[in-house]
């Protein structure tokens, strides 16, 4: 593995007392450290970035100012892989010693990482805090299990419908208005540019498809914590999956190509010129630049079933939290503000392009930086989240979903099939986590 980027106090003896005492700290019985030192070193996890240094940068200026509020504190931030963080994640809350103060998790993870009993209780912190009357609902409920706060949300991402200019102004089409008008666009660019895919789709891209679930009024569950019901295999829900399913095919996407495809292949299809649209989210902005397409592309909402109305987005995205068993919460808790404050995240959407979950804040980025527009549009049209159950990690782990596409896709199932058996494995997850 590659050895991680670290931002590391000066002095290494301080460093390494102040991790003895964080490591030897007692715990009580339900995994809280019983003490709360005001002194010492702060342990941070955050993810590592394809180009990580304009994060790290930002990183720094936060932790400058953190340190100047707290004389004589240091933070030691490790830098760690996306793809190994469960691994990592779960080996800190069975170990203590080794655990970090602070972590970035991904905002799917937040009812499962409760469940492991990692996550501090932040409601009151968060509850006074300033900043936080301005976090947008969607983003705040991703960091909330059964009415407590488990962190900060730190970014979000949101997926629109990226398009190609030259290729609709050639064939004379617009911007699809509805679902329907989507599908019939993206067949229309096939039969006319049979070497492109009218749009893009994956079998493997779940966030890519939901929309057109939700557009035509099916939801992924229903219920609350602890009794959730898959709702997969409803008739609105269906009907949602038989859209998406629609557009796989040599007609638009062949099959045997799209139907392993996650949602990064289908933004380097579009990007690299090979389809005339694409699902892509805020956070695939830089990847489009860097592509073929860069001037002959523009984004819109991925619309809905009527004309006008926005298709309901995934609300994707990080947050901060601090882990249960920290003896520094004082510290962790101004250090995850400092992180995930308003300042902070202004410079985050400058450097990386991370939409900020403050409303003002985002549409302060909308106004320097038209093109986060259709995003920020769509995050108003009602953004959707998963369901906040510790079973979705196992849901997702094990590619239910995709699963189910690719049968359908394949020929190998119906869609009332393969819906209901997507739903038994669901609430199987559902019900094995309680």
């Amino acid at each position: 593995m590659k050895r991680s980027a670290r931002i590391v106090a000066p002095i290494t003896a301080v460093v390494l007392a102040g991790l003895a005492a964080t490591g030897c700290a007692p715990q009580t019985s339900d995994g809280k450290a019983s003490k709360d030192e005001k002194s010492g070193t702060l342990r941070v996890w955050l993810f590592r970035e394809v180009d990580n240094k304009p994060k790290e940068q930002v990183v720094e200026a936060a932790l400058a100012t953190f340190r100047a509020r707290n004389k004589g504190v240091h933070v030691d931030v490790e830098y760690i892989p996306v793809d190994t963080r469960a691994q990592r994640v779960k080996a800190a809350f069975n170990d203590p010693a080794s655990a970090p103060d602070l972590i970035e998790y991904g905002n799917t993870d937040t009812a499962g990482y409760v469940k492991d009993g990692g996550l501090a209780d932040v409601t009151a912190e968060f509850g006074a805090w300033a900043d936080a009357k301005d976090a947008d609902p969607t983003a705040k409920s991703s960091v909330t299990v059964d009415g407590k706060v488990y962190g900060a949300p730190l970014f979000v991402g949101v997926r629109a419908l990226y398009y190609r200019t030259d290729v609709f102004r050639e064939l004379g089409v617009q911007p699809p208005k509805t679902q329907a008008e989507l599908i019939s666009t993206a067949k229309k660019v096939r039969k006319a540019r049979p070497e492109l895919y009218g749009i893009a789709v994956g079998g493997a891209y779940t966030y890519g498809a939901m929309p057109f679930v939700w557009a035509n009024g099916g939801e992924l569950a229903t219920g609350s914590a602890g009794a959730y019901k898959s709702a997969i295999n409803g008739e609105a829900a269906r009907k949602g999956i038989a859209s998406y399913t629609s557009l796989f095919g040599d007609d638009n996407c062949p099959a045997a190509k799209c139907a392993a495809m996650g949602g990064n292949a289908t933004v380097t299809a579009f990007a690299s010129g090979k389809a005339a649209m694409a699902i892509g989210g805020d956070f695939s902005h830089a990847a489009v630049e860097a592509g073929a397409v860069k001037g002959k592309y523009a984004v819109v909402p991925l619309p809905g079933t009527t004309p006008g109305s926005i298709a309901p987005p995934f609300a994707g995205g990080n947050n901060l939290g601090v882990l249960k068993s920290t003896s520094h919460r004082t510290l962790a808790v101004d250090l995850m503000k400092t992180l995930a404050g308003k300042e902070t995240q202004g410079r985050l959407f400058d450097a990386m392009g991370f939409l900020p979950t403050y409303t003002d804040v985002r549409a302060e980025a909308a106004r320097r930086q038209p093109f986060v527009k259709p995003f920020i549009d769509s995050l108003g049209a009602g953004a959707k989240f998963v369901p906040a159950s510790p079973g979705w990690g196992q849901i997702d782990a094990s590619q239910v979903l995709p699963t189910m596409f690719q049968e359908i896709v394949s020929g190998r199932k119906d869609v009332a099939t393969a819906s209901d058996d997507a739903a038994k494995k669901m609430d199987a997850a559902f019900a094995a986590a309680g």
